[in-house]
């Protein structure tokens, strides 16, 4: 693997926090991902269930953990299953995961191959009264694609019928929102990645290159440094484009008196980081370009120091409007009438500042994280403010990943990347 995995310690932590929450005589079972086809024979790289990955640390397609917390045999407590390795598998794929190296990195002693898996569910499931199922019920969640694990609650349901089910996700949602301090370091580490792919971007742009010229530098910095790439769909956008707020073409020439706009983050271990900045093309900004810009940078600042333990989301983003409109007004972007005629469901600033300001980062890059909990000491947040311009031809968002800590102010991973107009003008120049 490229990356140094983390103490099995750690998942052991994640499964006995889950498994306190479990109520009755109750089993949970959670899958990996599938492998997704493209077409033909090609498929996409294998990606592993976040879920999967924050319980037992595998990072193999095919495996299964069950967890029964009453169990009084210890080998059926907690239950690993992994595909087995046959010689065809290791003559094209290579070797998977040995009994004993699932073992080490998972810290679970029962492991077994996925052929067992139904005997072995059958067993326990005499024994139980409830399943907990594993549906996905992330705020942002909208797929399509009925995943692996969809398809196993299928059959689940159906061949045991007399079963109570509850549900794992909202259990995840909270114990997944609190980073062990060992995950905010894979966190930083991916943002250290994020930060050598932007300098060396800074020294690359210049007017007539492409959007994908610069995507390609930055993967070739992120996988020089042991990420598998980008945590999520890069975002390069140049000139008018960085008004669009998923831009994900990257196939223009970046002009002359433009600003490039990049939202991008390097994984590592499976961990994201994600970062925004927005630049000039030719390496100096406009007057009136650098005005919004520190008008953006003001707001990002403000709303950091907002991200504090006992506050909540909503007030987060009510108070990060109220600063976001003193700066619109400051640009004279708004004005006493705009204010004036504003609502609750539809104020002023949003005009210009259409998107949230933060989201929890982590094994996901839009965590998971119940929205109506007070903020909590270690949680990681994104801050990402914008002002979009389309009637001047440009937008500007700026981002970094921010850590919530007991004491003080919150603790910017990203301190240390680039941000103020005029260092990022001497670096490029």
């Amino acid at each position: 693997m490229r990356y140094i995995p983390l103490n099995n310690s750690i998942y052991k932590r994640n499964r006995l926090n889950f498994m306190d929450q479990m109520k009755g005589n109750c089993m949970a079972i959670f899958n990996s991902n599938d492998i997704y086809p493209v077409s033909a024979d090609s498929e996409l790289p294998f990606a592993q269930h976040r879920d999967m990955f924050h319980l037992a640390g595998i990072d193999q397609e095919e495996t299964i953990l069950i967890l029964y917390p009453s169990s009084k045999d210890s080998k059926t407590r907690e239950v690993l299953f992994i595909r087995r390795s046959d010689e065809h598998t290791k003559i094209w794929e290579g070797e998977k995961l040995s009994k004993d190296l699932a073992s080490k990195l998972s810290g679970i002693e029962s492991i077994h191959f996925v052929e067992d898996f139904k005997n072995i569910l059958h067993l326990i499931s005499s024994k139980v009264d409830t399943f907990y199922i594993n549906k996905n019920e992330h705020y942002r969640a909208n797929s399509p694609v009925e995943t692996r694990e969809d398809r196993f609650i299928s059959w689940l349901l159906k061949k045991y019928p007399a079963h109570k089910v509850a549900k794992s996700n909202p259990i995840l949602q909270r114990l997944r929102s609190i980073k062990h301090i060992d995950e905010i370091d894979q966190i930083r580490k991916a943002c250290q990645i994020t930060k050598k792919g932007f300098n060396r971007v800074l020294k690359f742009i210049k007017p007539g290159v492409w959007e994908y010229q610069i995507e390609a530098e930055f993967i070739h910095e992120f996988i020089n440094n042991s990420s598998k790439g980008f945590a999520y769909s890069p975002i390069i956008a140049s000139g008018q484009d960085n008004n669009v707020l998923h831009y994900v073409k990257n196939n223009k020439q970046c002009k002359d008196g433009e600003l490039i706009l990049m939202d991008v983050g390097a994984e590592y271990g499976n961990y994201s980081s994600d970062m925004t900045r927005t630049i000039p093309v030719s390496g100096s900004f406009s007057k009136r370009q650098k005005e919004i810009y520190n008008a953006v940078l003001r707001v990002k600042n403000e709303a950091t120091k907002l991200l504090t333990i006992g506050n909540n989301w909503k007030n987060f983003h009510n108070q990060v409007g109220e600063i976001m409109t003193k700066e619109l007004l400051n640009v004279n972007l708004l004005d006493k009438a705009d204010i004036k005629n504003q609502t609750k469901k539809n104020p002023a600033y949003k005009k210009y500042f259409m998107h949230g300001t933060s989201h929890h980062l982590g094994l996901d890059t839009h965590d998971y994280g119940l929205l109506e909990d007070p903020f909590q000491e270690n949680m990681v947040f994104t801050v990402e403010p914008g002002i979009y311009i389309p009637k001047e031809g440009f937008g500007i968002r700026l981002e970094d990943d921010v850590v919530i800590q007991t004491k003080g102010e919150p603790l910017n991973l990203m301190e240390d990347i680039p941000i103020e107009t005029e260092h990022i003008e001497e670096l490029m120049n």
